[in-house]
């Protein structure tokens, strides 16, 4: 069989050489602060005072990361951030995978009742103050639960899931099952589950990353310094510029000696991003299974 070649117009070349730039170009614009605040963080505090540094690291030095991985504040706020994250992520997949699967299958009674009630909920909402109202008199708050619970459950998540479910496992699948007396439990922790790894890795991403980026639940619910997340922590830090006693005791001296004060921030930023940064590539993979959910099948 002979092949055929494919002919590509002018046109078609100057097209793609355009848009080939295009995305270089803005490529480069998104990841330049990057690059700028991974040096600035390794560099000396006079090449980034004095705006030596462009692109490398002038003068390298650790003495930042030296400087944060000693403070007790910023090591309790990653603890705090990851404990936040894994349990948050382990919750809030629990919840969708559980809303969505029953709401996948055509045979529930009340289907299209429950999913409208659900997208009423995305539309409305009690508001700030009712919610911080039922945190407080359920107790909640000055606890890990107050962080990690009234962001558990997203329904846009719970959709994507859903269609995922209805697209993916074939009704045959689950009526083989019904034959050979399966639960609908075991079913969807034997059969479901393990062909719905794609999507559960998208989404498991997407929560994990709003848990450990987020200090707002714990901006209104947490008084208490010792459960402050890492981005708390950081907010003080870059916005406020209000570090507490113990810092201060901490770094004071170092500070003034070492001249950290500005490196400091590039390092907590660098800090604060790197678990996102180092988990994303293990998930990469599955984002085109399960983001394109719903696409036409040839």
């Amino acid at each position: 069989m002979r092949s055929r070649n494919l002919y590509v117009t002018r046109s078609d070349r100057a097209l793609t050489l355009f848009l080939d730039g295009f995305l270089w170009f803005w490529t480069l614009v998104v990841a330049y602060p990057l690059v700028y605040v991974l040096s600035a963080s390794l560099s000396s505090p006079q090449a980034v005072i004095g705006g030596k540094v462009w692109l490398l690291p002038v003068e390298p030095t650790l003495r930042a990361y030296q400087a944060v991985f000693r403070n007790k504040m910023i090591l309790a706020g990653f603890a705090n951030s990851t404990l936040y994250m894994v349990l948050g992520t382990a919750i809030s997949l629990a919840l969708t995978v559980f809303a969505a699967f029953p709401l996948s299958r055509r045979e529930l009674a009340g289907r299209k009742a429950l999913n409208a009630l659900f997208l009423f909920t995305m539309i409305f909402s009690g508001g700030m103050i009712p919610t911080y109202l039922v945190v407080k008199d359920l107790g909640l708050r000055n606890t890990v639960w107050a962080v990690v619970l009234p962001s558990a459950f997203s329904v846009w998540n719970m959709i994507i899931t859903r269609t995922y479910f209805q697209t993916n496992i074939p009704d045959e699948l689950y009526e083989a099952a019904q034959l050979d007396g399966c639960s609908d439990f075991r079913f969807l922790r034997r059969v479901v589950l393990p062909l719905s790894g794609p999507i559960l890795a998208v989404i498991g991403l997407y929560y994990a990353v709003g848990l450990w980026n987020g200090y707002f639940n714990a901006l209104l619910y947490i008084d208490s310094q010792r459960l402050y997340p890492l981005q708390l922590v950081l907010r003080d830090i870059l916005v406020l510029s209000n570090m507490d006693m113990s810092m201060m005791q901490d770094f004071s001296e170092m500070l003034r000696k070492q001249g950290l004060a500005s490196l400091l921030k590039y390092a907590v930023i660098v800090v604060a991003s790197l678990p996102v940064m180092l988990a994303y590539p293990f998930v990469q993979r599955f984002f085109v299974k399960g983001v394109m959910v719903g696409a036409m099948k040839g």
